[in-house]
C-alpha cells in the first residue's frame, strides 16, 4: 500500500532523461498501450517514408510483418536518413534522431514542403517503446547498420559493405514490457491502412508482405485514379449504391495555395461519411479541414436551389438534410499543419476551413449547373430526408395516431423491417453499427425479425430533458419502429413487435450502448419491460473449432469449459475470438444470436424498483459524486478494466 509523504523538497522532483519520458507515460505519444498504440508505432514509421514520396524523394514502400505478428519492417527507397556525425552531440544524425525527443528534418520547409510528421518525436518513441530496433541506410554507396533497444543504441553505426541506391530500413518488435505478450500486429488493419496511402498518393508504389498467413501473402498497391477511384471502393464495401444512379461522382484536384483533392457522391445512406487526410495522415476525428468541407457542399447546394428558384414549400432544408448521404474523400496538404495531440487524429489549423471552401464551393456549384439532371435528384433526396427529420420529430404524437398497418409509411428509412402484422409472432433486433447490422439483416428471418442498426452510442436519457429525447434521432428511430407511441402518447396495443432484443459488441463500448439504452427503455418505455418484452441478446465470443466440430463459447470461462470437455487426444482447438459483431458472417450471426432454436438471451425484469431507480440515478444521473463512490468502493473488485 502506497504512504502519504508529508515533505515536499527538491530532492522529491525527477527529472527524465533522454526518452525516459516516453516509456513512464507513453499514453501521452502513442494515445494509449492498446492495440491503437501498438499500432501507432508502425504509423509513424510508414509516414515517414510516406513524406519522402510526398515531397518526391520516394516512389516504393515495402511492408513486411513477420512470421509471430509482432515484428515488422518498413523500407523506402527515399534518400536515407543522414549518417554523418553531429559535433554538437558526437553522435551521427540517426542516433540523434532515434535517441532524441525533438530531433528531426522537419522542422526546416526546405527539407520537406509537406509532412505529416511534425513535431520530431515520431522514429524516437517507435524507439523508446521497442524491444529491439534495427535500421539499415544506403547512402552514399554504402550500406549502415545500427541496433537499438527500448531506447538506447546497443551497437555503433556501422558500415556493412557496398549498397546501390538510396532508403532506409526499419526493423522493430513493440516492447512487450509496455504493450502485454499478448499484442500483434492486425494484419488485415495494416493491409487496409497501406491500400488506402496508395490511393491517396498517386504514382506510389506499396508492397505488403505478410509472413503470417499460410501460404506468406505478398501484394502490390499502386493506383493511379487516386481518390476517385477510391471513392468508388468505399461506396461498394458500404453497399450504399450512388444517388442518381449510374450518375458519376464529383472530382476535384488543386495544386496551388492549398493542394487538395477531393472527390464525392450522395448515396441512399441516411448518414453522412467522409474520409479525410492530412499530408497523408488519416484524420480520424475530422478537423478544420472537414469542416471547410461540409460549409462547401451546404453553400453550393443552397445557391444552386437559389439560383434556380428551386427552394421546396413546406420544408426546410438544413446543413444535415443536405449532406444526408454524401459519401466523401478528402485529402489536403498543410505546409504546418496544427494537429490535436501526437496522434494526429484532428486538423486544428483554423484557416484550413475557409480554404477548403473557397476552393471546393464554385467548383461544386459550377458542376451542379453543369449536371441540372443530377443536381435536381440530388435536391428530390434532400427534400425528401427534410420531411423524414421533420416526420421524426413529431413522431411520438404520430404513432400513436396510427394502426401498425398504416404506420409502416413512416417507418425509418435504415429499418429492415418484417413482413409479419403479428407482433405476437415479430421481433425487433436493435443492433450497433451499420456493419453488424448488414449481417443481420442477412442472416435474419424475413418474415418474423426486423432489424434496426443505431450509429454510435445513443442520448444518455437519464441526463437529457423530455423534449431532447423526444427530438434524438437515434432513439426518435427506436420509437417509430416500436409503434407504441412515448410518454403520455404510450399505448402498449400498438407495439408492432412482441418482443425487442438489444444485440451489442461484446466489449465495453458495447455494454455502454446497451445501457444506454436499457436506461431509455426504463425511463421513457418502462411498460414494455414489465411486460417482458425487452431482451439483451448474448452473441458468442469465441468460435472454438475441434476437429470437425464447431462449438460457440459466451465468454473466456465458457470457452475454457467448451476446451476442457470436449478436446480428446490429439485434438487441437482452434479458437477464434470475435472484435466485434461486424466479425461474423451472416451465417454465423444466425447460427448463434438470431435462429430461436440456439440463441441465449436475457430477458430484462425489474425485481425491485426503487432499487432499480436508484441504479440508474447514480450511475447515469448528473450527480458525479454518487458514480466516484461506487468505483472507489468497487474498485478492489476489479479483475479487468478496460478503458
Amino acid at each position: 500500500m502506497a504512504t502519504k509523504k508529508e515533505s515536499y523538497t527538491g530532492a522529491d522532483i525527477q527529472v527524465l532523461e533522454g526518452l525516459e519520458p516516453v516509456r513512464k507515460r507513453p499514453a501521452m505519444y502513442i494515445g494509449g498501450t492498446d492495440s491503437t498504440g501498438y499500432h501507432h508505432l508502425l504509423w509513424e514509421i510508414v509516414d515517414n517514408s510516406v513524406d519522402e514520396v510526398i515531397n518526391g524523394f520516394a516512389s516504393l514502400i515495402e511492408v513486411t510483418l513477420h512470421k509471430g505478428g509482432k515484428s515488422i519492417t518498413v523500407v523506402d527507397n527515399g534518400r536515407g536518413i543522414p549518417v554523418d556525425m553531429m559535433p554538437k552531440h558526437k553522435k551521427p544524425a540517426v542516433e540523434v534522431i532515434l535517441t532524441t525527443l525533438h530531433a528531426g528534418g522537419k522542422f526546416e520547409q526546405g527539407n520537406y514542403i509537406h509532412s505529416g510528421g511534425l513535431h520530431g518525436v515520431g522514429s524516437s518513441v517507435v524507439n523508446a517503446l521497442t524491444s529491439k530496433l534495427l535500421i539499415e541506410i544506403k547512402k552514399d554507396g554504402k550500406r549502415h547498420v545500427q541496433s537499438y533497444a527500448r531506447g538506447k543504441a546497443t551497437s555503433p553505426l556501422k558500415v556493412e559493405g557496398p549498397a546501390r541506391g538510396t532508403g532506409t530500413s526499419i526493423t522493430f518488435e513493440p516492447d512487450a514490457e509496455i504493450f502485454g505478450e499478448k499484442q500483434k500486429f492486425d494484419a488485415a488493419l495494416v493491409r487496409e491502412r497501406l491500400e488506402a496511402k496508395s490511393y491517396l498518393h498517386k504514382g506510389m508504389t506499396v508492397v505488403w508482405k505478410d509472413e503470417t498467413a499460410t501460404p506468406a501473402v505478398s501484394e502490390t498497391f499502386k493506383h493511379d485514379g487516386g481518390i476517385a477511384e477510391y471513392l468508388t471502393k468505399v461506396v461498394s464495401e458500404r453497399q450504399k449504391p450512388i444517388v442518381p444512379a449510374g450518375s458519376t461522382p464529383f472530382y476535384f484536384a488543386r495544386d496551388n495555395e492549398v493542394r487538395l483533392e477531393v472527390s464525392l457522391a450522395w448515396t441512399e445512406a441516411t448518414d453522412e461519411h467522409i474520409r479525410s487526410y492530412v499530408n497523408g495522415i488519416p484524420t480520424n476525428l475530422g478537423g478544420t479541414h472537414e469542416a471547410g468541407l461540409r460549409a462547401a457542399i451546404v453553400k453550393a447546394m443552397r445557391n444552386y436551389i437559389e439560383t434556380h428558384g428551386l427552394t421546396p414549400k413546406g420544408v426546410s432544408l438544413t446543413a444535415e438534410d443536405i449532406r444526408e448521404g454524401i459519401t466523401a474523400i478528402l485529402s489536403v496538404y498543410v505546409v504546418e499543419p496544427q494537429f490535436q495531440g501526437q496522434t494526429k487524429g484532428r486538423l486544428n489549423n483554423p484557416e484550413t476551413t475557409a480554404q477548403v471552401d473557397g476552393a471546393v464551393r464554385p467548383v461544386l456549384e459550377k458542376w451542379f449547373n453543369d449536371n441540372k439532371s443530377i443536381a435536381e435528384a440530388l435536391l428530390a433526396r434532400i427534400i425528401l430526408a427534410a420531411r423524414a427529420r421533420e416526420a421524426s420529430r413529431a413522431a411520438s404524437a404520430a404513432i400513436s395516431r396510427k394502426s401498425a398497418v398504416s404506420h409502416r409509411l413512416n417507418l425509418p428509412g435504415k429499418l429492415a423491417d418484417c413482413s409479419s402484422t403479428d407482433p405476437a409472432s415479430s421481433e425487433l433486433f436493435i443492433v450497433e453499427g451499420d456493419s453488424a447490422g448488414g449481417s443481420a439483416k442477412q442472416g435474419r428471418d424475413r418474415r418474423t425479425q426486423a432489424i434496426l442498426p443505431l450509429r454510435g452510442k445513443v442520448l444518455n436519457a437519464e441526463q437529457a430533458s423530455t423534449d431532447k429525447v423526444a427530438t434524438n434521432k437515434e432513439l426518435q428511430d427506436i420509437v417509430s419502429a416500436l409503434g407504441c407511441g412515448i410518454g403520455s402518447d404510450f399505448d402498449i396495443t400498438k407495439l408492432r413487435y412482441g418482443r425487442v432484443f438489444l444485440l451489442m459488441d461484446a466489449d465495453s463500448d458495447g455494454h455502454h450502448i446497451a445501457t444506454l439504452l436499457l436506461t431509455f427503455f426504463y425511463r421513457h418505455l418502462r411498460p414494455l419491460i414489465e411486460a417482458g418484452a425487452v431482451h439483451i441478446a448474448q452473441p458468442p465470443l469465441y468460435r472454438v473449432d475441434i476437429g470437425k466440430e464447431t462449438y460457440w463459447a459466451l465468454d473466456e470461462p465458457d470457452r475454457d469449459r467448451i476446451i476442457r470437455e470436449k478436446a480428446r487426444g490429439n485434438a487441437k482447438p482452434n479458437i477464434m475470438r470475435f472484435k466485434g459483431l461486424g466479425e461474423m458472417t451472416a451465417d454465423e450471426l444466425k447460427q448463434t444470436t438470431l435462429d430461436a432454436k440456439n440463441r441465449i438471451s436475457l430477458r430484462v425484469t425489474i425485481d425491485n424498483a426503487l432499487e432499480t431507480d436508484r441504479i440508474i440515478n447514480d450511475l447515469m444521473g448528473k450527480d458525479v459524486s454518487a458514480r466516484y463512490k461506487f468505483i472507489t468502493e468497487q474498485a478492489g473488485e476489479v479483475q479487468e478494466l478496460d478503458v
